[in-house]
């Protein structure tokens, strides 16, 4: 299998190691930091929701950093084991602790405001599209793994970077737009969004079975098979938690009748 050349898996691998270390610390002490401020305005932030944001970003420096990290340059079964820490289980975690809500009533009504008139920006309205995040998302892994994508990232830190970015935001947009976490200006409905998750959980697990018969350049045929197996059971897993949310949610909603949005700016 391509692997990286030495001198760029040494050096740039272990500075970019060190700036997710670097991240990993920030984000949570940010986190932490808004809860506290939050707390004494408004009702304490759940417990739970600090361990959803801990959790969440623990898997994903486990996907960039770390023992994972270091095997998926050579091994396609822990490449995969990243893709699933870091585009599915990490997105799911890190939007049930609904960061920007803390966000938004962390800050002040006029900070907020301006944040939410970004929010309900045509662009953002646009990612929060649910066919179009699952485009983002899933034909995201379909061009990585049926073009030379894969190969260019294990030679080009540059690539390697992108993919990882990519991982982590088409996931994360997918999950946010097929389950509301967070308050936002603007809901499809379950119907749509149940459809879109249908389709691409089909496609998720299309591409696993297209990898066991057609590994990517340069991965062994083992090592395609059980790292394809791993993809289509490990994410199925991952998707009925997002399947089991999302049907509470409908339930929820339907039984209460309220099925109007949330406002953006609510603080409670």
């Amino acid at each position: 299998m391509n692997r990286l050349p030495s001198h760029l898996h040494l050096d740039s691998g272990w500075a970019l190691e060190v700036w997710a270390a670097g991240l990993w610390v920030l984000m949570a002490a940010l986190y932490s930091s808004a809860a506290v401020v939050s707390s004494r305005k408004y009702k304490p932030w759940p417990l739970y929701r600090h361990l959803c944001w801990h959790a969440g970003l623990a898997c994903a420096l486990a996907a960039v950093a770390g023992p994972i990290a270091d095997r998926a340059h050579d091994d396609f079964t822990a490449h995969m084991s990243g893709h699933l820490l870091l585009g599915m289980l990490a997105p799911l975690l890190i939007a049930l602790a609904s960061p920007m809500k803390l966000l938004l009533r962390t800050l002040p009504i006029a900070y907020s405001r301006r944040i939410a008139r970004v929010l309900t920006s045509r662009p953002i309205r646009l990612l929060h599209e649910p066919l179009i995040a699952a485009v983002l998302n899933v034909g995201g892994l379909w061009a990585l793994y049926t073009t030379n994508i894969y190969t260019w990232m294990h030679h080009h830190i540059s690539v390697h970077v992108l993919v990882h970015l990519h991982l982590f935001l088409a996931g994360y947009l997918f999950t946010i737009s097929i389950v509301y976490i967070d308050p936002t200006p603007y809901r499809t409905s379950f119907l749509y969004r149940a459809i879109v998750l249908v389709t691409a959980m089909g496609g998720h697990a299309v591409l696993s079975k297209h990898i066991y018969a057609r590994p990517p350049a340069g991965v062994p045929a083992a090592q395609a098979e059980t790292g394809s197996m791993l993809m289509y059971y490990g994410g199925d897993a991952i998707e009925i938690m997002l399947v089991w949310l999302f049907c509470w949610q409908w339930f929820k909603a339907e039984r209460s009748g309220t099925l109007v949005p949330e406002r953006l700016l609510h603080r409670k």
